[in-house]
């Protein structure tokens, strides 16, 4: 199957470029199935948890629980919450999506330079998946390992706008002390020790990488998506979404809930690591993304992830003779090569991992 993973089974599009043309009709490549379309159906007045974190690590013990149980019930009950307070300066958050903006704006020979492949995808991309003649997704991106650090290499970020690389190596420390702090979070308020999840992650050697979508402006919103239906394979995400234009939307009791970004948050959400490890208690949640036909969008997506040839399964602590374990050990490459090959396909990866298969 590595082999596939070579090269792209065709000619790259860049989907910015399609935009910016003036077509008035989108190409069939990226017209999804009706059951797949967005239907822009009258919103229910639901919304995804809001956390404020900031007594996350206060010295106040009742302040300190009630925050633990508020993130424990959103990773149980929607695999997302927004975390206001969590720590990270507001004008870093802007500046660091705002020169993303920037590089996504530069002529397209410029960004070309950084053309990816599927060995990696690190770099400028258009598509997720090699499958030939699959039907594409709305959306560009860049793609860049943060972590472990040997795999970092600032020469492959853009150097155009000549700020961006600081700001990447600003913002990756920064999201990824919040990362770690929410690990632990999560680890306390599954009944584990605190370091649990970190460890079963690699301790030093986790992973972590990012990926900046660009939803450029679509004439047929309602027929394509910005990024198809998918659980995050990795372990921890945590979102820098648009705060001018909605687009992400969450599942819920098989509903689409757009999710409406509160000013400064982060949108975090429960990998399908985290559900393995977890033995199901916390979920990880089918998600995509909507488009739209008056503004772009970019969103950051800051991926926090196990160990890349470390065993991920349920914690022992958390199987028992009435909760066997619902998963079989497999590594985080062996699960990663599924969505490299066939692109987001809903929660088929994570199902197609229990052990009762």
């Amino acid at each position: 199957m590595m082999n596939c993973l070579q090269s792209w089974p065709e000619p790259v599009v860049r989907v910015q470029s399609l935009s910016e043309s003036g077509i008035r009709a989108i190409p069939e490549r990226y017209i999804k199935p009706p059951s797949d379309r967005p239907g822009f159906e009258k919103q229910e007045h639901v919304d995804i948890p809001v956390v404020d974190l900031k007594n996350l690590f206060s010295h106040d013990h009742t302040l300190h629980e009630e925050t633990l149980k508020l993130i424990s019930s959103a990773c149980k009950e929607w695999g997302f919450f927004q975390a206001v307070n969590h720590g990270i300066s507001h004008e870093l958050m802007k500046r660091t999506r705002e020169v993303w903006r920037e590089f996504f704006n530069l002529p397209l020979e410029v960004k070309q330079e950084y053309a990816n492949a599927p060995t990696t995808y690190e770099g400028y991309g258009s598509r997720l998946g090699v499958q030939k003649g699959a039907i594409l997704d709305w959306s560009d991106y860049f793609f860049l390992h943060y972590l472990p650090v040997y795999l970092r290499n600032p020469s492959k970020w853009p150097s155009l706008p000549s700020s961006c690389r600081d700001l990447i190596s600003e913002y990756g420390a920064e999201v990824e002390k919040l990362c770690g702090r929410l690990l632990k979070a999560m680890s306390i308020s599954l009944g584990l020790k605190e370091d649990y999840l970190q460890n079963a992650f690699g301790g030093e050697g986790i992973g972590a990488c990012l990926r900046v979508n660009f939803y450029p402006k679509c004439p047929q919103p309602d027929l394509t998506l910005g990024l198809s239906s998918h659980s995050d394979p990795g372990g921890l995400t945590l979102l820098l979404p648009d705060h001018d234009v909605a687009g992400l939307q969450v599942r819920k009791n098989g509903k689409w809930i757009t999710v409406k970004p509160v000013p400064n948050a982060f949108i975090v959400n429960v990998g399908d690591q985290i559900q393995v490890m977890s033995n199901a208690i916390y979920k990880s949640v089918e998600h995509r993304v909507i488009v739209n036909s008056a503004k772009d969008r970019v969103s950051l997506a800051f991926f926090y992830n196990p160990k890349s040839d470390l065993l991920i399964e349920p914690a022992k602590e958390l199987v028992s003779e009435d909760r066997p374990p619902l998963y079989s050990p497999m590594t985080f490459d062996e699960y990663r090569l599924y969505i490299r090959t066939y692109g987001p396909c809903g929660k088929t990866q994570v199902e197609f991992s229990e052990s009762n298969r």
